[in-house]
């Protein structure tokens, strides 16, 4: 049997979890420990169901972590390919639809996806099972769509096996046999290796339910040395939630999907009495680097250290390339971002791979960005192409305010800002790639990943003011809703509210505020609209107003729907903080 955190290295292909004793707690659901008995069994239901039906390419959707992990296993037990969507918004189904032969877990009907019968017998004889291919290409990832569509990665379980072995000789160590907490999803590379391969192969218990709430942070942490993996999106946030977590027990804090603001990281290390480890690469390399920066800003240091076996360099242009056993192979691979070497580690210079044609001129859309970040009048910015009318091409903005920049949009309105963000740029790049369309926003927009994807961008720009179309009617009573997740029992919106939302009306006069009762009753309508809820409202419970709404922001909600406890819970957010929560209770007529 292989001891917990052993000297030798850990081998995903021998799927090493098999040889903990069969009482051995391989995760947590609801506070009622999964045992690698029930796992294998679970496991084996899946094989067998798999191996009954034709089809070699299946798509897996499931919130609950060890569920999906039970599907992912059975699934390779199998020979079967896995693909993993982030979402499963129907644009994205009818794009898998294209690349699978059948969709696994927690798919609309409409798709039919498969499940594994909890009630047939699974016949586990107890023998080791066989080692999976090195050379079988088992998975099948995309990337974040931060820069564009998601592009579909074909990975081979070696290297996922090589990432497995890198990440427990890096840190296993220093966390032990902790508990895994995730604020993030298990189906993006990140969440797959940190939530899933690598603490299941190593014996550690992870918690099948995400904390995608404060509320259900602090009921899920343990009274256990527990391990808590999350992202940038979240960390900033946790230190301005009325409700906190118990850290006694905390091993460590570990975040992926974008740097780390020193403020941000001095907030969580406070609170926490952790500093977070940061994890750098990509849905296409995996892991090629990490930092934990001291949390006081003026020591904070921003190199990267390349994890073992990661071999770097920078071309002519200060784009930085890569060599990883986590790669398919040996040659060097270019990442998107622009790096400097230096003696103890490189450090970041921004995106490399932004550039875009307009009327045959070469922008940089990464330096049209940096110019905005630049001017005090702004706090963060992105920038893309759009596609306008008659097939024409134009720069479109999307612009976090300052304060300074706030108190100018409402001062002078909206011509004002533009103009002063268009001057600033006219003297640096050229007129063709001044943008033309510009959105102010009071948080930009991100996936469970932690990620400002271009899709939920360009959704944005389906408002009657950023795109000129016909004005809506003078009195709107919903905001603009953008999707951003949406799974069988977790939805994530953009709310973008209206500047002449009826019900800024009188409430009130010269500092209009969003009132609390349409809040709830816009979450309770968009859970209606994604979730077969039951009819009857009885209540709501843990209701919490902490940061008012104001006119033209946009706000995340994220909804959770428990069918079990016929339950639906809210969380109202942006970059600045919690706007509200509750829990709605409902039941039948």
């Amino acid at each position: 049997m292989r001891e917990p955190c052993g000297a030798a290295p850990l081998d995903l292909l021998q799927l090493p979890f098999q040889d903990f004793p069969a009482d051995h707690v391989i995760g947590w659901r609801d506070d009622v420990p999964v045992t690698l008995r029930h796992f294998r069994a679970d496991i084996l239901r899946w094989k067998s169901r798999l191996l009954s039906i034709p089809g070699q390419r299946f798509a897996l959707f499931h919130q609950d972590t060890l569920h999906f992990a039970s599907a992912l296993f059975g699934a390779w037990l199998a020979g079967k390919t896995v693909y993993l969507p982030s979402d499963t918004l129907p644009a994205t189904c009818h794009q898998l639809q294209t690349e699978v032969e059948g969709f696994l877990g927690q798919f609309d009907p409409a798709w039919h996806a498969l499940q594994a019968d909890p009630h047939s017998p699974a016949e586990d004889d107890g023998d080791t099972w066989p080692a999976l291919s090195g050379d079988f290409p088992g998975l099948v990832v995309y990337t974040s769509g931060s820069t564009g569509q998601a592009q579909a990665i074909p990975k081979k379980l070696a290297q996922m096996a090589n990432e497995v072995a890198t990440l427990d000789a890096l840190f296993g160590a220093g966390i032990g046999m902790a508990d895994i907490v995730a604020t993030v999803s298990h189906q993006h590379i990140y969440g797959l290796l940190f939530k899933v391969l690598w603490p299941i192969s190593s014996g550690r218990a992870v918690h099948a339910q995400s904390a995608f709430f404060p509320e259900d942070l602090q009921r899920i942490v343990p009274q256990r040395p527990w391990v808590l993996l999350s992202s940038p999106a979240h960390l900033k946030r946790l230190p301005e939630q009325a409700t906190r977590s118990d850290t006694r027990h905390l091993r460590a804090i570990f975040s992926s999907g974008g740097p780390l603001l020193a403020p941000s990281a001095q907030q969580v290390a406070q609170m926490c009495g952790h500093r977070p480890l940061e994890i750098y690469g990509s849905s296409e390399t995996g892991g090629i680097a990490w930092r934990q920066p001291d949390a006081d800003p003026a020591q904070r240091r921003e190199h990267w250290q390349a994890m073992p076996g990661i071999a770097l360099r920078v071309d002519e242009d200060g784009q930085l390339e890569v060599r990883s056993p986590h790669l398919p192979d040996q040659q060097w691979f270019a990442m998107a971002d622009r790096a400097e070497l230096e003696a103890d580690g490189f450090v970041l210079r921004g995106r490399a791979d932004r550039i875009v044609k307009l009327e045959e001129k070469r922008i940089s859309l990464t330096r049209i960005e940096e110019l905005l970040v630049a001017s005090p009048l702004v706090a963060d910015a992105r920038v893309l192409v759009h596609e306008g009318r008659r097939a024409r091409q134009y720069i479109a903005a999307f612009v976090v305010p300052s304060q300074v920049g706030w108190d100018l949009l409402r001062g002078q309105g909206k011509l004002a800002l533009n103009g002063a963000l268009r001057a600033l740029l006219a003297g640096a790049i050229e007129g063709i790639a001044l943008p033309r369309l510009w959105r102010y926003l009071d948080t930009m927009p991100v996936n469970p990943q932690g990620k400002v994807t271009q899709s939920a961008l360009l959704a944005l720009l389906d408002s009657p003011a950023a795109s000129g179309t016909p004005a809506r009617p003078p009195a709107p009573t919903m905001p603009v809703v953008s999707p951003l997740q949406v799974s069988g029992q977790h939805v994530q919106l953009a709310l973008q509210v209206p500047p002449d939302l009826l019900y800024f009306n009188g409430h009130f006069p010269g500092s209009p505020i969003l009132p609390g009762v349409v809040q709830t009753d816009w979450a309770l309508a968009l859970g209606r609209r994604y979730f077969a809820l039951p009819p009857r409202f009885l209540g709501v419970s843990a209701l919490k107003f902490q940061r008012v709404i104001t006119p033209g922001m946009t706000v995340t909600l994220d909804l959770q729907y428990d069918a079990d406890k016929a339950t639906l819970a809210f969380r109202l957010h942006s970059e600045g903080g919690q706007h509200a929560s509750g829990r709605f209770l409902l039941g039948p007529p």
